[in-house]
């Protein structure tokens, strides 16, 4: 055992580890990013208003009239920052407990604007509007409240520079309206729905608004120019004043629930009587309460944290790792990017089955603090390794907790800590590390982290699955260094995971090994809508992965080209060409990967997946040639209807002839009745067929299965809803056919009520 691996946690790091993490944090301490644009540009007034505004999208309240106008003057892509093809105002105004915001899209073709009913958070194929608000003025962190033209709404938090947002799901007023001359969207968002600076005088917030417009290409349009590689989108965003008195009231949310499930199973499969598994009805209670307007505390008993939407398939034949799952449970999503970090240590879909949480979130002065702590009755552990990944539970309960703090360094960089508890009977994981995000200029980022960790099995588990006896440490680290220009990026990458450290809050399937990666793209950018290539980005780099005594795990150079271009397509092409090593033996790595989009008519999009080339047999430690494909569409019919069809086909040969060949399909369809009511139904079928003669054990030549859901939602806001659902898995093989092993229902009502 190396000496790194024996060091405690509160050691987390070896002496050159520890002084190299300490002089990078520091210099954060030094930042010499270059000012905004936004410096340069006047600060505008929100006005504070009088009298009722009716969230109808008629905008013809005398509040309105006295509204703050900010017209959205630029296309900032495809075109770069150059004047946009249709006129966009948006309107904004507050009052003591809700700031509003309206929106006047024209268009010359209203006819061809695209706008369904959906369910939340799904339209993005649509015509879309949009308000980012950086509530602390920090170039941190921002809210983003998004409408369709019928006014369905989505919401999410991003994090600036972190390359996406987190589901969200806040509650707020909006309604929208297709005219003669576009459409108009009304929004209201309760300042109980946003987190804020706790001042009584003025405050100034960053802010953009944002409009989607899809025709020949999809134009984003915004309210400001953008720099194209800078890596601080909040840093050169707009600034509005205002909210003086700015109230979130008492902001304490009470929602109580009711969950009942009925469940039976097959006694014996395939002939077995159905019994019952579980006929239960828990009432649950969640409360929501702002201690600040910028600190929220979250505390639920008895909770219901089902998710109501199954995962979506992926093929688990073949794999070397355990799959990952987003999380959706909404206790969870809530303040969710607090415990975001580089390395995946707080992944809270291993919290399975909780009794009770507490959660607390929010900013204080210059910092973001996140903490939670669950009680779970089922322990679900993960033990990775440096060549595969196996799962397990045991047969106990465990409490989890996670505290985060980051705290804001010079104009947009961070540094932070995260410490995690996870602790049970006979067994505990203990981690703890430091991060930071360095932005030294407007194109420079540094990203690091290191953690320790400190974990102990109980004996029979470790000695069932080969873990370490007693209790073990381990580290790991992950540093990035990114350059970034209009036309021009280079990286650098290197991680090292210890093999003896865990995560067990959150998702590493894989220790034991280090990784570099290096590589430089290169795009071109098209202003012309109507231009043959809107963006083509081409890349080369080099990855080498080695294990925890130095031996290659995998090494290829890869070089990759993508394209965007009209009708909303989209495709790229990427080769490696390398080796691998498996259980000691090393294969050709050669790979080939196209994936493509395109959409032929406005209401359907066709995508297909195509991988091939060298693998590794992992049951046999063998070389094999590979082929996957994967064909899927989207289609709208009308305003209602959303159907989403994808097949997986996957072959896999090696030099005894075919191994195994498996067909996986997934059909999603969902009928939107109105904007609060859906019916959905999901069915997922997989047949796999395997080979005897090739296989070196006793193998099954068929296995088959049949998964499907149907779900009925009313949804008044994301809290107050009503779900009933059914569910049921066949199974199948080469002497059964498809046979029902369970079936359920499920029925959840819950209600926001909020002081």
């Amino acid at each position: 055992m190396k000496r790194a691996e024996r060091i405690r946690v509160s050691k987390i790091c070896g002496p050159s580890l520890a002084i190299s993490l300490c002089f990078l944090l520091s210099l954060a301490a030094f930042p010499r990013q270059e000012p905004s644009a936004a410096g340069n540009r006047p600060v505008q007034r929100v006005p504070r208003v009088e009298g009722s505004v009716k969230i109808d999208a008629r905008l013809d309240e005398p509040a309105w009239s006295e509204a703050l106008v900010i017209d959205l003057d630029t296309e900032v892509e495809p075109g770069e920052n150059i004047a946009p093809p249709v006129r966009t105002e948006v309107l904004l105004c507050y009052d003591q407990g809700k700031f509003y915001a309206a929106f006047r899209a024209h268009d010359p073709d209203p006819s061809a604007i695209r706008a369904r009913y959906t369910d939340r958070d799904q339209i993005y194929e649509d015509d879309w509007v949009g308000i980012i608000l950086d509530t602390f003025d920090d170039a941190r962190r921002s809210y983003d409240f998004l409408c369709n033209p019928l006014g369905i709404q989505s919401d999410m938090v991003e994090v600036s520079g972190g390359g996406g947002g987190t589901a969200w799901d806040a509650i707020w007023d909006s309604a929208g309206r297709i005219t003669d001359e576009g459409y108009v969207v009304e929004m209201a968002i309760p300042f109980s729905s946003l987190r804020f600076q706790r001042s009584e005088g003025d405050q100034v917030w960053g802010f953009d608004a944002v409009r989607s417009y899809p025709r020949t290409v999809r134009h984003h349009i915004g309210c400001f120019p953008r720099e194209r590689g800078n890596n601080c989108y909040l840093c050169q965003a707009e600034k509005i004043v205002g909210f003086a008195g700015a109230d979130p009231g008492r902001n304490l949310e009470f929602d109580p629930t009711v969950a009942a499930l009925y469940s039976e199973e097959r006694d014996g499969f395939p002939d077995g009587p159905f019994v019952k598994k579980d006929g239960s009805v828990d009432p649950g209670l969640t409360v929501r309460w702002s201690l600040t307007p910028n600190l929220t505390l979250g505390a639920a008993v008895n909770p219901d944290f089902s998710q109501v939407e199954a995962d979506a398939a992926q093929l688990d034949i073949n794999t070397q790792f355990a799959l990952y799952y987003p999380e959706k449970r909404p206790f969870f999503l809530e303040g969710a990017d607090f415990f975001s970090t580089q390395i995946g240590a707080v992944h809270t879909r291993t919290l399975a089955d909780p009794a009770w949480g507490v959660k607390v979130s929010g900013k204080v002065g210059r910092g973001a603090i996140g903490y939670f702590t669950v009680r779970d009755e089922v322990t679900n552990l993960l033990l990775p390794s440096s060549q595969y990944s196996m799962t397990t539970t045991l047969g106990t309960k465990n409490t989890g907790s996670v505290f985060r703090y980051r705290h804001d360094v010079g104009k947009s960089s961070t540094i932070g800590m995260l410490a995690s508890n996870r602790e049970g009977s006979g067994y505990s994981n203990r981690l703890f590390g430091l991060d930071g995000t360095l932005r030294f200029t407007s194109k420079d980022t540094l990203l690091v982290q290191a953690l320790g960790s400190r974990t102990r099995y109980p004996s029979d588990t470790a000695e069932a699955f080969g873990q370490p006896e007693g209790t073990f440490s381990g580290e790991a680290f992950d540093l990035m260094y990114v350059h970034n220009t209009r036309t021009w990026e280079t990286y650098v990458h290197y991680m090292d995971f210890g093999e003896h450290f865990r995560a067990d809050l959150g998702f590493v399937p894989q220790v034991g090994y280090s990784f570099f990666d290096t590589g430089v793209l290169r795009n071109w950018y098209q202003d012309q809508p109507n231009h043959w290539y809107n963006h083509i980005r081409a890349w080369v780099g080099y990855e080498l992965t080695r294990d925890a005594r130095k031996r290659m795990l995998r090494e290829v150079y890869g070089t990759l080209v993508e394209y965007g271009g009209p009708k909303e397509s989209s495709g790229s092409i990427i080769v490696y060409i390398g080796k691998q090593r498996f259980m000691d033996e090393e294969f050709d790595h050669n790979t080939f990967r196209v994936s493509a989009t395109f959409q032929p008519l406005r209401d359907l999009e066709l995508g297909l997946i195509l991988k091939m080339g060298d693998a590794v047999d992992y049951a046999h430690a063998r070389q094999a040639k590979r082929l996957r494909i994967r064909p899927a569409m989207e289609l709208f019919a009308g305003l209602h209807l959303r159907l989403e069809l994808a097949h997986d086909y996957d072959r896999l040969w090696v030099r005894e002839g075919r191994l195994y060949t498996a067909h996986l399909t997934e059909l999603r369809a969902v009928y939107q009745f109105t904007s609060r009511a859906f019916f959905r139904a999901i069915l997922q079928r997989a047949d796999y067929r395997f080979e005897e003669d090739v296989y070196r054990f006793l193998m099954m030549p068929r296995e088959k299965s049949l998964l499907s859901q149907f779900l009925f939602s009313y949804k008044v806001n994301p809290q107050t809803a009503l779900y009933l659902g059914y569910s049921d898995n066949y199974l199948g093989n080469h002497q059964v056919g498809l046979t029902q092993t369970d079936r359920a229902v499920f029925f959840k009502i819950g209600y926001a009520w909020v002081l």
